[in-house]
């Protein structure tokens, strides 16, 4: 009976495997992938679309078209929970559970809900990508009949790339142009270069977005804003955007996690308990020292992964992952402009958005085209 590889999600830390699905097909192994839609959308390019410098087809990838192209088996929906004794993957809403010998997880991350209270129809995050799509479509309705305001909530790279590609879906409508408020917490982009900071500041005060800093967000509730200095706001539409969080499936399946709820990987990316376990992205935990949430992690995973499931499928000695150094940093901030950092380096304008878009649309090009 052949080896069945299982993979949970076709995103970054998976694109080399996907390209390279015919060479476990060839060598005679099963190929399953789960994930909630037929496409994996780019996180990078996420804020250009909203912004309307892309079109949605520019910036995702045809997961079920690639995997079943290269004769393996697309399975549409969400994993539930992973039984590491029976090697069985469990479904959303399914009663037959997916059978695996090796199993991959890149199950990405999603963005904390905790502080919103309610329905939250008014509220829209990063992720899932496709939730963008649903805002520019609210922006544009809203926003053609009269000045709305809209708040984001958080002070890392999403809320500026957020705030300045509203300011330029707007402009390049020609509708009303909204309020646009970003609570900040105590200081805008905490922890990057200083200079980074400064040029985000410019960047967004000419576009007219205020950046609050006074203090952080308690509640989000109907469109109400509660600080947890008392103090309160009112918005038409929100995006919090507060960070990201692994999945929750590791921990809903029992198996060792890191603080942050990740599963728990040694430096081969394979599960701290369970050796015929990997994964890689926003989902895991590496042991040896916490990655940040961001997705050049997942790309310099890509061929460790890719040569270890081929490994444990093959009884083959493992690869182990190199973190590397430093990385390069560039945001989007809409109209064309961006802020770039890496060597020392920091500067913004139109530049920084060209490497950036010319970085991205190569990226994307070279798995899209697989």
């Amino acid at each position: 009976m052949k080896k069945e590889l299982l993979l949970i999600g076709g995103g970054h830390a998976h694109m080399v495997t996907l390209a390279q699905l015919d060479t476990f097909i060839n060598k005679g192994f099963g190929v399953t992938v789960i994930q909630p839609s037929e496409y994996h959308y780019y996180s990078g390019m996420g804020p250009g679309m909203l912004g309307g410098t892309y079109h949605p087809d520019e910036i995702r990838f045809a997961t079920r078209k690639l995997v079943e192209s290269k004769g393996g088996r697309f399975v549409l929906g969400k994993a539930k929970r992973i039984d590491p004794d029976k090697q069985q993957v469990h479904l959303e809403g399914e009663s037959a559970p997916l059978s695996y010998d090796v199993l991959s997880c890149n199950a990405g991350s999603y963005v904390p809900r905790s502080i919103i209270a309610g329905t939250g129809e008014q509220v829209f995050t990063a992720k899932p990508i496709e939730d963008l799509l649903a805002a520019r479509q609210r922006i544009l309705l809203e926003a053609a009949k009269a000045t709305i305001t809209i708040a984001i909530v958080g002070s890392g790279p999403s809320s500026i790339e957020i705030a300045g590609n509203i300011h330029q879906l707007c402009s390049q409508e020609g509708i009303y142009m909204p309020r646009i408020q970003i609570f900040a917490g105590k200081q805008l982009l905490a922890g990057r270069p200083g200079r980074a900071q400064y040029l985000a500041r410019k960047l967004l005060s000419r576009k007219g977005v205020e950046i609050l800093e006074q203090g952080y967000v308690k509640q989000i509730e109907s469109g109400n804003i509660l600080l947890e200095n008392g103090e309160q706001y009112q918005a038409d539409l929100l995006f919090p955007s507060i960070g990201v969080r692994p999945s929750s499936l590791f921990a809903d399946s029992d198996l060792p996690i890191g603080p942050d709820g990740g599963l728990r990987v040694n430096r081969c990316l394979q599960s701290v308990a369970h050796g015929n376990i990997f994964g890689g992205g926003d989902c895991i935990y590496f042991e040896e020292g916490p990655l940040d949430k961001v997705g050049v992690y997942a790309v310099r995973q890509n061929p460790v992964l890719y040569h270890n499931l081929l490994a444990a499928l093959e009884n083959r000695q493992f690869e182990v992952f190199q973190p590397g150094g430093s990385y390069l940093l560039i945001y989007n901030l809409g109209d064309g402009e961006g802020i770039f950092s890496k060597w020392g380096l920091t500067f913004s304008g139109k530049l920084a958005f060209y490497l950036k878009d010319i970085i991205d649309r190569k990226f994307i090009e070279r798995f899209q085209n697989a």
